[in-house]
């Protein structure tokens, strides 16, 4: 029986979390803790329709909650970073430590 070789570190990346905007997201929001949609919008560039697609992909997968209210009389809308979307950001970053040590290291994927 041959040894199968480990997958690359590239398999383990996870689409939703690692879209550029998503991460960007998922990262704010754990420096935070708690976030303002519109610091978001700022800091990551984006219009509001752009975020609000974002959001709503990340919400669908559990990985932040979002929440609705007021400031006074402005309607805001915050969010949190779910349980898990912490596991899912940090395994992400696990992953690309993983493709970085590779890629430093110079090796490539093993011969077929």
């Amino acid at each position: 029986m041959t040894e199968q070789p480990d997958p690359h570190p590239v398999t383990g990346l996870d689409d939703i979390v690692h879209q550029r905007v998503r991460l960007g997201i998922l990262t704010i929001a754990h420096q935070a803790r708690r976030v303002e949609f519109g610091f978001l919008r700022t800091m990551l560039e984006l219009t509001a329709g752009n975020l609000s697609q974002h959001l709503a992909t990340l919400e669908k997968a559990g990985l932040i909650d979002v929440e609705k209210g007021y400031e006074g009389k402005r309607a805001r809308t915050w969010l949190t970073l779910t349980p898990a979307g912490d596991r899912a950001l940090r395994e992400e970053v696990n992953q690309l430590k993983r493709l970085i040590h590779q890629i430093e290291q110079g090796s490539s994927d093993p011969e077929p």
